[in-house]
């Protein structure tokens, strides 16, 4: 039965030979990548073997690199010359402190003198900042309010989806610039004089270039704005150009922490130790509604920048850190060195047998 049913190999004679030669090739399905030395990982290759004394050679390396840098970084901190004052209580006259936020949505003047005595010498330009303490920008719903099209171009000025709730006014009109972070502009200003001369503030150039060139409209005007009913802070002029509002752009670059400066001006004359500098400032910005602080700020700079002793710190602690294993690596390396010609610290000559 079974020699019946299955065909021999001879059965077919030549032309059996003859069809299964033009049969088309059978392809293998196979997962296996094509050949190179890269996927089979047979590239050449480094393996260095770490020993102590190439160890305790980089650690050092490492101490000798950080160290001079923090300890260079420090003292560029500390040649920064800071005043900082704050404000936001002491601007309130005693009665009123016990319902501040009556107080400052109230429509009376606000006007506060303040004195600031100068210790340190301080070299020109004096940068003159706002602090804001307890003030998140961060938040999410605040940092998406506002519409970059609408900065940058006059043709999108109805481009507010993005700006809820301060898109549009009562009666259905556009708001520019809109949203949260454009209507809670800070609103404080700051004068100064010292021995009853006025002292200039240059508020030009205090902002990005590239936001300036880029991200708001030389044609693009304010229109609508602080037109409601709350007011949540600065005026903003209708006839000069978003381009040119400076403290808006300074401002619309939102903070990443909720302790923050933002540049105001910058004084363009020195001021020498025991100068008494006479400040007249408007406490107009509401912090009291979530317990911010506000200060004011006067500083100098150096070749890293405003007054900041976490790099110094972060280099000498990186350094003295490297420094220490460093000598501990070398006394354990001088109490109990590793004999020479013995390979046995290896891991793969600690078992050959793989048990």
């Amino acid at each position: 039965m079974n020699s019946n049913n299955t065909p021999s190999s001879s059965a077919g004679g030549p032309g059996s030979a003859a069809a299964d030669s033009t049969a088309p090739p059978t392809t293998r399905n196979s997962k296996r990548p094509k050949y190179s030395r890269f996927t089979q990982q047979e590239l050449p290759a480094c393996k260095p073997i770490l020993t102590p004394k190439w160890v305790i050679s980089a650690f050092m390396l490492v101490t000798v690199i950080f160290i001079p840098i923090g300890v260079a970084s420090l003292f560029a901190s500390h040649d920064v010359v800071e005043i900082i004052d704050r404000y936001e209580t002491d601007c309130i006259p005693e009665d009123s402190r016990k319902d501040k936020i009556a107080y400052i949505q109230s429509s009376g003047d606000k006007t506060c003198n303040r004195i600031l005595n100068v210790t340190k010498h301080m070299k020109h330009p004096i940068y003159v900042y706002y602090q804001l303490d307890n003030y998140y920008q961060n938040h999410r719903r605040y940092v998406k309010s506002r519409s970059d099209q609408q900065l940058r171009d006059r043709d999108s000025e109805n481009d507010t989806s993005a700006c809820k709730p301060e898109d549009k006014t009562a009666n259905g009109s556009t708001i520019v610039p809109c949203g949260l972070i454009a209507w809670s502009l800070f609103n404080d200003s700051y004068s100064f004089s010292r021995n009853n001369q006025n002292l200039s503030v240059n508020k030009h150039g205090i902002s990005w270039k590239s936001d300036r060139d880029h991200k708001f409209g030389k044609d693009v005007f304010p229109k609508n704005f602080q037109s409601g009913g709350l007011i949540g802070g600065k005026h903003l002029n209708e006839s000069i150009p978003l381009s040119e509002q400076e403290d808006l752009i300074v401002w619309m670059r939102t903070a990443a922490l909720p302790t923050f400066r933002k540049l105001y001006g910058k004084i363009e004359v020195d001021l020498v130790a025991g100068d008494v500098i006479n400040v007249t400032l408007q406490n107009n910005y509401n912090t009291y509604s979530f317990n911010g602080k506000k200060k004011l700020v006067l500083s100098t700079t150096s070749w890293l920048g405003g007054k900041n002793d976490f790099l110094g710190i972060a280099y000498l602690t990186v350094g003295g850190l490297c420094f220490f294993l460093a000598m501990v690596f070398t006394i354990i390396y001088l109490v109990k060195p590793r004999r020479l010609g013995d390979p046995s610290y290896l891991s793969w000559n600690r078992n050959p047998g793989g048990h």
